[in-house]
């Protein structure tokens, strides 16, 4: 049940009383005079989001409520301790905790121009740098300062399930291209080439890849960027939020690195959340054209004004430490990520490719879904989250129909519990049917 929530204000024009009441997810006017909230209808462009996500939150809350054993989706992994300890704790005595520039602090800023540099033998200025609340910004400011109405943006699927929807809110259009498990999850040159249009004015590249762990090799990226060589209209976003969690035997390579010629049109995305556990500090950065970097500051200027000045100082410390921790982080999610993808491929009707990197395993239901009967993978994620208390996400919100999403950034005998958990259940449900 919505709750009811009445109040009497004061009309800030006439002075007279006002009575409404919130009615979630709408404000709807029932006071005397013509002083009108908006109902639902009026948030077109909310309105036009995939609502995936919700058949499930209900089970979710239940099932939190209940038990602390259920296998969740988020990270686990704590954040080193030089950055939680040194000095961070003591900038509230050392007055940071005011507004920086919009674009992030100079200090943060030439953080992260050593690491481009160092990693990624990237070179930029602080005016090709701007810092966020979280990548996820960085990509919007990208999707909002760069399409116009009916432009379009190419986005290899399985995706990122916010890639869409940002392109949708900025009135882009998303054209999704699907690269399946015989490819890799990857697309293809041919694909890329086909997808492109005269409206294309973006493409998302996300590798490694939050959904499937994927990631494009040196030679991939340079095949794709032949293909994008012929059509100078295209900025490439290439999401590299994972590159720290990566185990592949060539080693990673950004997408401008393998592409030179492209840097003056490629949006370099990353930041702290993933390679140090800095989930809830909020930190991303991207490095790009310096036009178009100063144009998503000026969007960011208008929503959100600058990151934490907190977050920004830790983000800062940890990109100068040492960066050991890293390659022990690295070392705990491969063991996991072997451990996981054996246990999924041994339970009846799932596959699971291996991944490069990432957090996350990518397995294909269909098989067990249709053994069960179930009509999609919604019912099936609802169905382990119901029956065997374990938390999947569906892989029709990816792009990817028939999958499921697994976290395993949690502990070994988390993971362990959760197959025992699916192989358990799944049986007892093949037995019933037989």
């Amino acid at each position: 049940m919505y709750s009811l929530m009445l109040e009497v204000t004061e009309h800030p024009r006439t002075g007279a009383d006002r009575l409404f009441f919130v009615h979630f997810p709408a404000l709807f006017y029932i006071g005397g005079f013509n002083w009108p909230y908006p109902s639902q209808s009026v948030y077109k462009k909310s309105n036009r989001l995939p609502r995936w996500r919700s058949p499930l939150e209900p089970q979710s809350l239940k099932l939190k409520a209940r038990t602390s054993s259920a296998w969740g989706p988020g990270s686990r992994i704590s954040i080193p301790q030089y950055i939680s300890q040194k000095r961070v704790s003591t900038q509230f005595a050392r007055g940071v905790t005011r507004y920086t520039a919009v674009d992030g602090t100079a200090e943060l800023k030439d953080a992260i121009i050593a690491k481009f540099k160092r990693d990624n033998e990237l070179a930029y200025e602080r005016s090709q740098i701007l810092v966020s609340s979280g990548a996820k910004q960085t990509c919007f400011n990208l999707c909002a300062a760069l399409l116009d109405p009916g432009d379009e943006c190419v986005i290899p699927a399985p995706y990122w399930v916010s890639y869409p929807d940002m392109v949708l809110l900025a009135d882009g259009v998303p054209v999704c291209v699907y690269g399946g498990a015989d490819q890799g999850y990857k697309i293809t040159p041919a694909q890329l080439a086909a997808a492109i249009t005269p409206r294309t004015k973006m493409l998302f590249l996300n590798s490694p890849s939050n959904p499937t762990g994927a990631a494009y090799t040196r030679a991939e990226l340079q095949a794709l960027g032949a293909v994008l060589d012929q059509h100078p209209q295209v900025v490439i976003a290439s999401d590299e939020m994972y590159e720290h969690i990566y185990w592949a035997a060539e080693p990673f390579t950004s997408f401008a690195q393998a592409n030179p010629q492209l840097y003056g049109r490629t949006v370099t995305i990353n930041g702290v959340s993933k390679a140090y556990a800095m989930t809830g500090w909020r930190i991303g950065y991207c490095g790009g054209p310096k036009d178009l970097v100063g144009a998503m500051s000026t969007i960011q200027g208008q929503s959100t004004s600058n990151a934490s000045s907190i977050s920004q100082r830790a983000a800062t410390v940890g990109l100068n430490a040492d960066q050991a921790c890293i390659g022990e982080m690295n070392k705990a999610f491969k063991e996991r990520h072997d451990f996981v993808v054996a246990g999924l491929n041994a339970i009846p009707g799932i596959s699971c490719r291996q991944g490069a990197g990432t957090f996350y395993a990518f397995a294909d239901v269909s098989g067990a879904m249709k053994t069960l009967g179930m009509k999609d993978d919604n019912a099936f994620a609802e169905y382990l989250l119901v029956e065997a208390g374990v938390a999947v996400v569906p892989g029709s919100g990816f792009g990817a129909p028939g999958h499921m999403r697994i976290s395993f950034a949690c502990s070994m005998q988390m993971l362990e519990d959760a197959l025992r958990r699916i192989e358990r259940v799944l049986a007892v449900a093949v037995a019933k049917r037989a």
